[in-house]
């Protein structure tokens, strides 16, 4: 599932942009034959044998997925931009306040108030921005080759995603405005602590609730593979008895699986793309991966570390925001516990996180280094950790420069995965039997 509409609301946009680095692997398009290893003689020394497995992939087609990466960078900061200027726009125009003032002449009540708003303010955002949505998440996929949907059927998915966000953006919105309203002083605070757990209501609710939305979700029927996957986790003492299949290639043909889920939610899913395009002994590597996250409790360091970014970005915000109000009184905010000041408040909590890009990528990307350590451990295959590493470089630009990976790459470079599996190699660990 990914996001729809650009500025669903505070709390939804930010919480479901967390969830995928929380519980799912990257994914990416994926030739249907597995590419051959290099010939690597023993003895090579892993940086040689890491270059080898780079060297594979042809010119024409690193240079494709350096661009669409590469145009990556832009979009982060088209995206923020957009957004801080909607957010100027319904401020300056007074629009805001408007739609205020109406949610108070329907009702008297405050949540109603807040909730009514929540609702204006997701269909006023959505419809701003479906101009961009519609060239970044449908024209541009399609011009790299990365999506099999027609336009009907993305905009159908648009207008689930729409829905979820009218129902659970008001929701969640509406108690974060209880929190400013009764805790005037140490909202801030609160408000923090309110973020957290609608995140951990939505990663507990989400598998079962939210994705079979937009997917369906099966049994998986060949006994080999889901074999396979369930002798992992009983080893690991996951508590799954059943491997489901979703139908991801009605949407895109990357590779993708994932363990989601928590307090008896805990579900593995692979999509149909990876059991099509993928050897066992790469899906396994695949699955190794995510029960790593789950085994790591990588959802819960990563709640962590999210709530502390959280905490800065509402220190920041209580900091910055009366001075805002006061200094333009003709923006009609009355403070922060005025649904009129989310433009405001989405602005500030913005700009934090859009600079704080690279401490919230790398926090993502070394969870899921663990998460590689883990996979080559338990599902012992390097080659299959390699061809997968190459199939994910398909849209992941696979040798950026450190100062690249730092910046822009929430999970480790192509290059860092094939280097780990050589590493690993190179230390005559006995591999898998299973090719």
């Amino acid at each position: 599932m990914k996001s729809t509409v650009a500025v669903f609301c505070l709390a939804l946009s930010l919480f479901l942009a967390i969830s995928p680095a929380v519980s799912a692997q990257e994914s990416s398009p994926a030739p249907t034959v597995s590419a051959p290893a290099p010939s690597i003689a023993p003895g090579t020394d892993p940086a040689t044998a890491t270059r080898a497995w780079l060297d594979t992939v042809p010119a024409e087609k690193r240079a494709k997925s350096d661009a669409y990466f590469e145009g990556g960078y832009w979009l982060i900061l088209w995206n923020f931009l957009i957004a801080s200027a909607i957010s100027i726009l319904l401020l300056a125009s007074r629009i805001s306040a408007r739609m205020r003032d109406f949610a108070e002449r329907v009702t008297p009540f405050k949540t109603l108030q807040v909730m009514l708003y929540a609702i204006m303010y997701v269909l006023l955002t959505g419809l701003l921005v479906f101009p961009w949505d519609v060239y970044e998440h449908f024209f541009r996929e399609h011009a790299y080759g990365l999506a099999t949907q027609n336009f009907a059927q993305w905009f159908r998915e648009q207008m689930i995603g729409l829905a979820v966000g009218l129902i659970v953006g008001s929701l969640a919105l509406a108690g974060l405005y209880a929190v400013f309203r009764r805790a005037p002083r140490t909202w801030w605070i609160w408000g923090t602590i309110a973020a957290v757990v609608f995140f951990m209501v939505g990663q507990m609710l989400a598998p079962v609730y939210i994705a079979p939305l937009f997917n369906t979700y099966k049994p998986l029927n060949d006994p080999v593979i889901s074999e396979a996957i369930l002798a992992m986790a009983r080893a690991n003492e996951i508590p799954v008895t059943q491997v489901f299949e979703v139908d991801a290639s009605r949407q895109s043909n990357r590779v993708s699986a994932n363990v989601a889920g928590f307090l008896g939610t805990t579900r593995i899913a692979l999509n149909d793309n990876l059991l099509k395009q993928c050897t066992l002994p790469e899906i396994r590597e695949v699955m190794a991966h995510e029960m790593g996250h789950y085994i790591l409790n990588h959802g819960a360091k990563l709640v962590i570390y999210f709530g502390l970014f959280f905490l800065f970005g509402f220190a920041v915000l209580r900091a910055c925001f009366d001075g805002a109000v006061r200094r333009h009184a003709n923006w009609g905010v009355r403070g922060i516990s005025d649904p009129a000041g989310l433009p405001l408040l989405s602005l500030i909590l913005g700009a934090v996180f859009f600079i704080l890009t690279p401490v919230k990528n790398t926090a993502i990307r070394v969870t899921e280094r663990e998460a590689d350590a883990f996979s080559i451990n338990t599902a012992r295959e390097p080659e299959g950790m390699a061809k997968v590493a190459l199939k994910l470089g398909t849209y992941r630009k696979l040798d950026p420069t450190p100062m690249e990976e730092f910046i822009f790459f929430d999970h480790p470079s192509g290059r860092a995965r094939i280097r780990m599996a050589m590493d690993w190699k190179a230390a005559h660990l006995p591999c898998g039997d299973v090719q």
